[in-house]
Order: structure tokens, then C-alpha cells, then sequence
């Protein structure tokens, strides 16, 4: 994807803290098949808004991706693990 823009700061969260690489979150974006959802906690709202999705990787392993949409351009936010309540929000709205 080379619209996927991941600055350094976040690969290195991606790496130390959720053990996932650039392929994975390129691999969930070609795997997607539900609504993009938008987060809209206070605490959380962006301009333009966050959004995520929950995708396989070839793998199977299951992710959160959370990023920005700024016209052709996507700026990953984070990409990790979902837990139980995500999972549940994106069964029900995803």
C-alpha cells in the first residue's frame, strides 16, 4: 500500500508494544470485509475523524486498525490485538 503512511514513532509501537509489522496492516486493509467504523469518544475525536476496522491477517490473526483518512492518503494510528468489547462493537456495527 503505498498510500499507507506509518511514521516512525508509531512502527516502533506497532513493533515494541503489539508485535505487529507494516505487512500485517496491509494484509487486514486487502482482508477487510465490514463497515469502517468511526470512533467518536470525546477523548479520541480527530479532524478528519478516526476510523477502524477489524480484519484476518493471511494468517488469521485478527486486528484492530485505527487510522486516519486524509484524502488519498491513510495515517495508521495503531494496529493491535482487538479485546472483547471491540470485538463485540464491530459483530454488532461492523
Amino acid at each position: 500500500m503505498r498510500n499507507l503512511i506509518i511514521t516512525a514513532r508509531i512502527l516502533e509501537k506497532l513493533k515494541s508494544r503489539h508485535k505487529v509489522i507494516r505487512s500485517e496492516v496491509e494484509q487486514c486493509f486487502s482482508n477487510r470485509q465490514g463497515k469502517l467504523l468511526t470512533d467518536d469518544r470525546e477523548l479520541r475525536k480527530t479532524n478528519p475523524p478516526t476510523l477502524w476496522f477489524i480484519a484476518k491477517t493471511n494468517k488469521g490473526r485478527l486486528l484492530k486498525v485505527v487510522y486516519i483518512q486524509k484524502g488519498s492518503e491513510v495515517h495508521l494510528k495503531s494496529a493491535f490485538d482487538p479485546n472483547a468489547v471491540e470485538l463485540s462493537i464491530y459483530a454488532r456495527h461492523g
